[in-house]
């Protein structure tokens, strides 16, 4: 006699497999590290390469907050397919692949590059942000104060 599963039977058990599989049902605390915020965790769901975080969290994180037209930071959106979210939980990880973030992880730590589309503006303008150094005679000398004209910057590291 050979064993059978109904349609309806496999349909719930499989529904419920990939719930299992988008957001494991195991919490731990984490150490999120994004540009120079180190935040703790006290409830994430690791899944293998993923991160989940709640909602709730993601502020605290990246100042990235989830509205129904997508992740949002100052005024930009990015839309967010239904696979990264499941209830109050959402999936950093793979918001960070989708937006070209590179991330690690080891030991309960993870730490999150820049986000390419948040680098600022002069990527595209090509002008370089201001900065201050001082000259040979110490005087303090700004990038703005030579807007408009060509300039070559030499630095270097002992390291």
């Amino acid at each position: 006699m050979a064993n059978h599963i109904h349609r309806r039977e496999f349909l719930l058990a499989s529904a419920g497999t990939a719930v299992a599989l988008a957001a494991p049902s195991t919490t731990a605390a984490a150490t999120v590290l994004y540009s120079d915020n180190s935040v703790k965790l006290d409830k994430v769901r690791p899944a293998g390469t993923d991160l989940w975080v709640r909602s709730a969290d993601l502020p605290r994180i990246n100042q990235f907050e989830l509205k129904p037209q997508g992740a949002c930071r100052a005024d930009m959106c990015i839309p967010i397919p239904k696979a990264l979210k499941n209830g109050e939980w959402f999936n950093l990880t793979g918001f960070s692949r989708k937006v070209g973030q590179s991330f690690i992880s080891d030991s309960g730590v993870w730490s999150f590059g820049e986000i390419p589309v948040m680098r600022g503006s002069f990527y595209e303008s090509r002008i370089a942000p201001d900065f201050a150094v001082p000259d040979r005679k110490g005087k303090i000398v700004h990038l703005s104060d030579f807007r408009g004209k060509k300039v070559l910057v030499v630095t270097w590291a002992s390291w």
